[in-house]
């Protein structure tokens, strides 16, 4: 049986190895890929280095996955499905609610404005490159207000800032601030693994998804 080429947008390991597991966990509940190989590619985001919102998130992980589906016409390649994937942090400005001080105790001042909430988040983009494309998230963790101030507020590249406030390197190749921020309990590649997943599921789950839309046009 041929192999089915998938193709991820990046050459880091923690992505390419989140996109292999996600699909060999997928094919435990479903003929969709029988057979695959993953083809790991650099190809650029279009956002900024660390995206600071969601909706840069989502359009980071989509424009990976047209690079690839550009590449893809260009060199002839064989790649049926294309993986963007893109992580950073999620900023939301003005809630009213207020963290604990027992839990984050060097909070003094609360703005007008409200509370300032960063999440960390990893996104992924799947497409078969005609048109049928769908998003995945890892779902999020807080980020401290150390880290935040580094990355937000000074502009400091989250690789670069992570490694410095735990003191290790090269980080974002092992645990990533997942790792850090939750003990390794949920590491870069686990979350980027469930991102896949969750954006892989209207094609491996498409008998229901095509269910829910004749539902939803009757």
């Amino acid at each position: 049986m041929a192999k089915i080429l998938v193709a991820v947008g990046s050459t880091r390991r923690p992505k390419v190895n989140a996109v292999s597991e996600a699909l060999a966990a997928i094919s435990t509940v479903s003929e969709f890929l029988p057979s695959f190989e993953i083809v790991g590619v650099e190809v650029p985001s279009g956002v900024r280095h660390t995206p600071l919102s969601r909706e840069d998130l989502m359009a980071g992980a989509r424009q990976r996955a047209e690079a690839l589906i550009q590449m893809a016409r260009v060199q002839n390649e064989r790649w049926k499905y294309f993986v963007g994937l893109e992580g950073g942090f999620d900023v939301i400005q003005g809630l009213d609610v207020i963290p604990s001080l027992d839990v984050m105790p060097e909070l003094d001042v609360v703005s007008e404005a409200g509370y300032r909430w960063v999440f960390l988040e990893s996104w992924a983009y799947v497409t078969d490159g005609s048109g049928r494309g769908s998003f995945g998230q890892s779902g999020a963790v807080l980020v401290p207000d150390a880290l935040v101030e580094t990355v937000v507020d000074d502009g400091v590249e989250l690789s670069q800032a992570i490694d410095a406030f735990a003191g290790g390197h090269n980080i974002r190749d092992a645990e990533g601030a997942w790792g850090i921020l939750t003990r390794n309990l949920t590491t870069r590649q686990d979350s980027f693994r469930a991102a896949a997943i969750n954006a892989f599921a209207p094609f491996f789950n498409g008998e229901l998804y095509a269910a829910s839309d004749q539902k939803a046009g009757a």
